[in-house]
């Protein structure tokens, strides 16, 4: 299993920062009985086990949709509460290890003070000196209301507390928002009869990661209700395998339109990240079981080919290719193929799941392609989109990955998508349902 290392490891970084975590909780908490202690270290403990075992239960077993999603839901949401956690955590360990410097620099200076004990028994010490109390001259423990190291312990328990509220919130809210964007796509050469018809996209569907089927269908039906002449698919429709459209294939089986539905395949649906790069059976199989899955939809899959649409005896060019990424993303897609016997069509409108080969080839080799259509970046599913501005981190890997781009006279338009992975939720960038209407210049 190609993931197989990688959760390992990941697992391994978990553990290891729990026992720092833990150890940090008891020393803020000086006034928890030993009781309470040790009933919050099994519990805390308990709930780690149980979730590493569930994650690769989820990944690697058949389990129910259900339980699956809730499984890996808590453990992204109690992994991303301890990475805010982590720097404060680290802020107040260096800020103790100077004081120890400190203090051994200042009695190496006193020739009257006898050195005792090496640097890694006094940071222990110190370490374990935690506490919200002190001593007066008597010896006599007097009450502090909290100390540095405390304070800082807890303040970052507040800070994790805020992500948690608001990826929990994007859960809650955001998965399954649908957000219907409507955009005019001025095409100079468009033919009169195409003038004014409208265009559906959505992308990135991601089935293994639903948990409810009703919401998706109500994505569906917001999509149909907008009664498009033909659609778009661009790619990824699941996670990995053929087999996660098993529960939502009659939801999507209901998305027609007059002019047709066409697809085209992600960088998920090849596999890769399950059966490895290498062929092997099990992963040809898989692939098929995906084609055909299109194909029993009703929707017309493109692999490096292309479709004449007629209305009125005009007509325009539907391309599609199959996945061509920039860096590890695969390069499967064969643009030579898609256009052939295309040069007579006044306009050519090519399905590309990963924007970046748009820049990468399309600009500089394909000056025929009036308009690309793609996917993939899911806007990270974290930012902030409005009508005039948009903002997310993922803007820093791709230069388009969300909206309208326009260079010279050609056009790209990328769809965040209809579906999540990993994160199962939302903030800012909801799921996107795309209706253009097409226009002459």
């Amino acid at each position: 299993m190609g993931r197989l290392p990688f959760l390992i490891v990941g697992c391994l970084l978990i553990i290891a920062f729990d026992f720092y975590f833990v150890k940090a909780i008891l020393s803020a908490f000086k006034n928890w009985s030993e009781k309470a202690k040790t009933r919050f270290t099994r519990i805390y403990w308990g709930i780690t086990i149980v979730l590493i075992i569930g994650v690769f239960a989820g990944i690697f077993l058949n389990l129910f949709l259900s339980m699956r999603a809730v499984i890996l839901v808590i453990f992204f949401l109690t992994t991303a509460c301890k990475i805010v956690m982590l720097p404060f955590l680290l802020v107040d360990d260096l800020r103790r290890l100077v004081i120890v410097l400190l203090r051994r620099t200042r009695r190496s200076e006193n020739s009257s003070a006898t050195v005792s004990g090496n640097l890694n028994d006094q940071y222990n010490a110190t370490y374990s000196s935690r506490t919200t109390s002190t001593h007066n001259k008597t010896g006599l423990a007097i009450e502090e209301p909290i100390s540095r190291s405390s304070f800082i312990v807890k303040a970052g328990l507040v800070a994790a507390a805020i992500p948690l509220t608001s990826l929990s919130w994007g859960i809650v809210s955001g998965a399954y928002d649908y957000q219907v964007r409507r955009k005019t796509l001025i095409l100079p050469n468009l033919p009169a009869a195409f003038d004014g018809i409208t265009m559906g996209q959505i992308s990135d569907i991601h089935s293994g990661s639903f948990y409810n089927k009703t919401a998706v269908k109500g994505g569906v039906e917001m999509l149909l209700g907008e009664k498009p002449d033909f659609i778009f698919f661009t790619g990824d429709i699941v996670n990995d395998m053929a087999t996660e459209m098993r529960d939502y294939q009659d939801i999507f089986s209901k998305i027609k339109a007059p002019l047709g539905v066409y697809s085209s395949l992600g960088n998920h649906d090849y596999g890769d990240y399950h059966f490895g790069k290498e062929s092997s059976p099990a992963k040809v199989k898989n692939l098929k079981d995906v084609i055909k899955t299109h194909e029993l939809m009703g929707w017309d899959l493109l692999m490096n080919e292309n479709r004449r649409l007629k209305i009125d005896g005009e007509e325009i060019g539907i391309l599609g290719i199959e996945n061509w990424g920039m860096g590890r993303f695969p390069k499967y897609g064969r643009m030579d193929l898609a256009v052939k016997n295309t040069d007579d069509l006044p306009v050519k409108l090519l399905l590309s799941h990963d924007p970046s080969h748009w820049r990468a080839e399309v600009l500089p080799k394909y000056p025929q392609i009036d308009a690309m259509f793609s996917g993939h970046t899911h806007g990270m599913q974290f930012g902030v989109r409005t009508e005039k501005y948009q903002w997310s981190p993922i803007e820093y890997i791709y230069k388009e990955w969300a909206g309208l781009y326009q260079e010279q006279k050609q056009q790209l338009y990328v769809n965040v998508g209809y579906g999540f992975l990993g994160y199962p939720g939302r903030v800012g960038i909801l799921p996107e349902i795309t209706i253009f209407t097409l226009k002459r210049a």
